[in-house]
């Protein structure tokens, strides 16, 4: 998961690095409880539940103290626009990892920053420079090595993996342009809305019969908790370490995601698959070096 820059207070580096860690990580265990959930009931389900409770979280906690205007959004209708980008990839995303291991899916999601790069330059007008390439040719090497003919990944869950990097891409062109004129937790609150309302309309038509044991209760609320403090812990990184710094920890939700795949589930990437990971996560630690690069640029020339 990867965030523009927030506003910074109380700088320290050190306190970042740490809050960002845990954000990945609980994203990671999101996604990792999304897989044991979609065993047993149908990822329109599973995803209601993560926004519907992320939403009760929201509005629970911060409407008693600052109102309701704290959501408040100037441009609603590109919010609402990259509300339901982020949607059609947690849909996506959930039906990726319903058939693919937790490892090899956030890898092929973590394509996305690459695709952003070749994206933001026709839409942005951003130049893509030496970094920019060398990032994006390496990150799509890297996944040749993971969906490489014989890695045995289901070619529809490939298809949906995808679809997930083609939502995320529209989703972080759009936030950068929101980014200047709304505020996080508008922005926060906007797409748990909207994926309460879309995928709670989905429900009835989802749900199937099946049973609610209290464990899977349980595990269907803590979607929305660690999706929310997740977002909370991702916020309070970046207002107290520069993105540039915080970016490449982004990438450490590949770690998490193969160590609980390896404990939940006990399944390990093949040698070939590690290797196009690594890769992967390689081109996006490029990518951030470019970002970097561009914003001391950019600053140099104000």
């Amino acid at each position: 998961m990867i965030a523009a820059a927030m506003p910074q207070t109380r700088q320290s580096p050190i306190q970042g690095v740490l809050l960002l860690a845990a954000a990945v990580f609980l994203f990671a265990a999101m996604n990792a409880t999304t897989k044991t959930l979609s065993a047993v009931y149908a990822i329109p389900v599973i995803m209601a539940a993560r926004y519907i409770i992320q939403t009760l979280m929201m509005v629970a906690l911060l409407v008693p103290q600052r109102g309701w205007r704290v959501f408040a959004t100037r441009r609603t209708g590109l919010v609402a626009l990259r509300a339901l980008a982020l949607v059609a990839s947690s849909l996506s995303l959930g039906l990726a990892l319903k058939l693919m291991p937790v490892a090899e899916t956030a890898a092929l999601v973590f394509l996305a920053p690459m695709v952003v790069v070749l994206v933001a330059r026709p839409l942005l007008k951003e130049t893509i420079g030496l970094f920019g390439w060398l990032a994006v040719i390496t990150g799509f090497l890297g996944v040749l090595f993971i969906v490489r003919p014989g890695s045995g990944l289901d070619p529809w869950g490939v298809l949906f993996a995808g679809l997930t990097v083609i939502g995320t891409v529209a989703y972080q062109i759009m936030s950068r342009s929101l980014s200047r004129t709304e505020t996080t937790l508008g922005l926060l609150f906007s797409t748990a809305m909207m994926g309460s309302v879309v995928f709670g309309a989905m429900v009835p038509f989802s749900f199937g019969g099946a049973v609610l044991s209290p464990l899977n209760a349980a595990l269907l609320v803590s979607l929305g908790i660690t999706g929310g403090l997740g977002h909370y812990l991702l916020t309070a990184a970046y207002r107290r370490a520069p993105a540039s710094l915080l970016a490449p920890v982004n990438y450490l939700e590949l770690v998490w995601a193969g160590l609980l795949g390896w404990l939940v589930f006990s399944h390990l990437p093949d040698t070939l698959t590690a290797i196009g990971m690594a890769v992967v996560a390689s081109s996006g630690v490029l990518v951030a070096l470019r970002s970097a690069h561009m914003a001391r640029r950019r600053v140099g020339e104000v």
